[in-house]
């Protein structure tokens, strides 16, 4: 165990320096700011910026997350696509209030979306799967996510035998394959700071306006 401390003890967090965070003059919705944010963090270099991790409620009422790939994002929310027979699908099925979690380590930024994941329907569903890669699609349309996988073999032959039903039919649809948007309710930006004097500013709607104010670190 001492060992262990040891390791942890040594590893460097919020090391900096970081991107200032001026709060006087924020914009009035929180789509804004995350799009200001977001362009700084590929400006600087972000690995993958558009990976978050998306939190769903099981019927058991424990939490379960997995990073996921951010499709897109406007003034009406946050998009990401998903079978709606996978686990998180069934689970939003049940309870559709999620979050998302964007971390970006090397300009010391987080923010995390709260609100209700709304199905966006079976055209635009169907439009962002046939957007995906093919072996996406393949490994999609085999329909066994999260199911117990006995041996790879499995994997490769199913995955071989959807690749060549593309190939004679390339506009096939995943009948399960959703889009959803996440429609927020409260929106927190936390901008890290090296000596722990975090800032943070969040974004609720109230009467269908967006009131901000600053939290303590």
């Amino acid at each position: 165990m001492k060992r262990i401390g040891k390791i942890f003890g040594g590893l460097k967090t919020l090391s900096g320096p970081f991107p200032p965070f001026h709060t006087e003059h924020l914009p009035q919705a929180p789509h804004i700011l995350f799009g200001d944010w977001f362009q700084t963090a590929l400006d600087q270099g972000e690995i993958e910026p558009h990976a978050m991790t998306l939190s769903t409620i099981d019927p058991n009422g424990f939490p379960d997350a997995r990073v996921l790939i951010l499709k897109d994002f406007d003034t009406y929310g946050w998009y990401f696509a998903s079978s709606s027979k996978s686990k998180k699908g069934l689970q939003i099925l049940q309870n559709p209030k999620v979050s998302l979690t964007f971390y970006w380590p090397v300009i010391g930024r987080q923010v995390r979306v709260r609100g209700m994941a709304v199905n966006m329907g079976n055209e635009l569903s169907a439009r962002d799967f046939l957007q995906r890669g093919k072996v996406a699609r393949a490994i999609a349309l085999i329909g066994k996510q999260s199911s117990i996988l006995d041996e790879q073999d499995d994997l490769e032959e199913a995955v071989t035998k959807q690749l060549d039903q593309l190939e004679r039919n390339p506009h096939q649809i995943d009948p399960y394959w959703t889009l959803y948007r996440v429609e927020a309710e409260e929106v927190e930006f936390w901008q890290g700071d090296e000596n722990r004097k975090h800032t943070r500013v969040i974004y609720q709607l109230t009467e269908n306006e967006w009131v901000k104010k600053q939290l303590w670190p």
